[in-house]
């Protein structure tokens, strides 16, 4: 039997801030699996695939983030290619989208708005409850620690936010600040597979800086059922099957997630993730193992 030939498209490093051997280390055993499964994978990087002047497969799994890589596969998928994540999840997964899509679906997402950078009004500002504010880069993911800023003040926000223009980022979300439990969740989109952790206690964070802000955990309890099937539901609002995030727990167990990211690293639990990631994207591809020839 002829042997079915699928596209495995890496992450740029640049888009792993602290997380280059993560990325790398799940994406090469997701890959492993899916040759256990009969499957041949040609692995690109996202250089590689920009430059293709054809792309001969049918099935394409991906990490990438790089905006010109994203479109590409949007126009493969219009052309009949089967991509997860899902090109068009992918881009959902940039900041501000990621805000429109969950709070226009009634995902428990933290009270936000969208501005653009040269916003230097009062009333985002004073319509937010809580001390403090989230400043987040809105056109794309975090890829240097200022992307995702907290600002104690009005005129720190504002100051971020002109650094943001400076930086040619045209938007950005503002958030309110939540008290509460930092939590990380790594998840594989209608399976059972839902990992959860307290990234501070773990020392598994991007940014060390953030715990002096979040403060340590104080492991509140909470419904973590409650959690996997908001975290599912928004996989699905923003079309990726996987998938991961961070979500904030309150003294009264309720949750906000406060990021949904495509494809992380799984750093923690990567062994098992990588068998549930494979059979998600061999069951995307509607295709059945395949028998090496």
């Amino acid at each position: 039997m002829k042997t079915t030939t699928l596209l495995g498209v890496t992450r740029n490093k640049k888009f792993s801030p602290n997380h280059v051997g993560n990325d790398g280390a799940i994406f090469s055993l997701v890959t492993q699996e899916l040759e256990k499964m009969g499957y041949s994978v040609q692995l690109w990087d996202e250089d590689t695939f920009l430059a293709a002047t054809e792309i001969p497969q049918q099935y394409i799994f991906t990490m990438a983030r790089q905006k010109r890589v994203v479109k590409k596969l949007q126009q493969l998928e219009n052309e009949g290619k089967t991509v997860v994540n899902s090109g068009f999840g992918i881009e959902n997964c940039f900041r501000t989208n990621m805000t429109k899509n969950l709070l226009e679906n009634g995902i428990p997402y933290p009270k936000s708005y969208i501005v653009p950078t040269d916003y230097d009004g009062n009333d985002v500002f004073e319509n937010l409850p809580g001390k403090g504010f989230w400043v987040k880069r809105g056109d794309f993911h975090a890829i240097h620690k200022e992307d995702v800023s907290f600002a104690a003040t009005a005129e720190e926000a504002k100051e971020m936010l002109q650094e943001y223009a400076l930086r040619e980022i045209p938007d950005a979300v503002i958030s309110e600040h939540l008290r509460g439990d930092l939590v990380k969740f790594y998840a594989v989109r209608n399976t059972d597979f839902f990992f959860w952790f307290y990234p501070y206690a773990n020392n598994h964070h991007k940014y060390a800086e953030y715990e002096h802000i979040n403060g340590q955990s104080v492991y509140y309890p909470f419904d973590e059922k409650a959690l996997q099937q908001a975290a599912n539901a928004s996989a699905e609002v923003l079309n990726i099957h996987i998938y991961g995030g961070d979500a904030i727990i309150d003294k009264h167990g309720n949750f906000h997630l406060i990021d949904v990211n495509d494809w992380p690293s799984f750093a923690p639990c990567r062994q098992e993730a990588s068998v549930y990631i494979a059979q998600a994207i061999a069951e995307q591809f509607e295709l059945q193992p395949v028998a090496v020839s």
